[in-house]
């Protein structure tokens, strides 16, 4: 089952190697954890977490308030982080434990984007990969892309991952591109949407009012 049509060209959206947060680790007993930066997520809603200047160690995601992270070694479930702890940080701490402790290796930068999927321009899947098909998270997904329509977004890559998982959209009112919640799009609490959509304010919240409805 497909819903929506994106008329867009193919381009690639990959990890910002110049752009994150640079983490400095202390150094615990006789293991020395390299200095890390995770870059901005990708086309995936994945995380890199990147050592010197273009190794990747792993990249980590979010799945039903559970992080789970890629690496050599292959996939692993490191359920919630503390509260208090986002979850980019507590993932990223313990992939530079496990690099620095040999358990898991570096892939190179080149390598994650020539392997990143790009966007698709047909068709998109009414439900994410991960998403069982079940007539609730049909009604769910089909409810979500009508206020997709309604909010003038995009999804890029997948279907409907559920409202709280990252979902990687774009903005049809300007050129921004990232992981949206769909609870926090939707409204949360009985009130509108913020007018602000996403970082860097869109085209300004007083023009987007006049456009979408659903914001006032």
């Amino acid at each position: 089952m497909t819903t929506q049509l994106l008329e867009r060209p193919a381009t690639i959206t990959v990890p910002d190697t110049e752009v994150g947060r640079l983490i400095v680790p202390a150094t615990g007993g006789s293991t020395t954890v390299s200095t890390y930066r995770v870059g901005t997520p990708d086309i995936q809603c994945r995380y890199s977490v990147i050592v010197g200047e273009d190794q990747v160690i792993g990249r980590a995601y979010r799945w039903h308030r559970d992080w789970l992270v890629l690496t050599t070694a292959g996939e692993r479930n490191l359920r919630r982080p503390p509260k208090g702890t986002p979850g980019t940080d507590m993932a990223a701490a313990h992939l530079a434990e496990e690099y620095a402790a040999g358990r898991i290796g570096t892939v190179p930068l080149d390598q994650v984007i020539a392997e990143a999927p790009t966007p698709l321009c047909g068709p998109v899947p009414l439900l994410h990969p991960r998403m069982p098909v079940n007539d609730r998270n049909i009604e769910g997904a089909q409810i979500a892309f009508a206020g997709l329509a309604a909010h003038h977004w995009r999804a890029v890559l997948t279907g409907f991952p559920g409202s709280d998982n990252h979902w990687f959209l774009s903005c049809e009112l300007c050129p921004w591109e990232g992981p949206k919640f769909w609870s926090h799009l939707r409204g949360r609490n009985g009130e509108p949407p913020s007018a602000r959509r996403h970082k860097g304010g869109c085209i300004g919240e007083d023009k987007v009012r006049r456009l979408i409805p659903a914001y006032h």
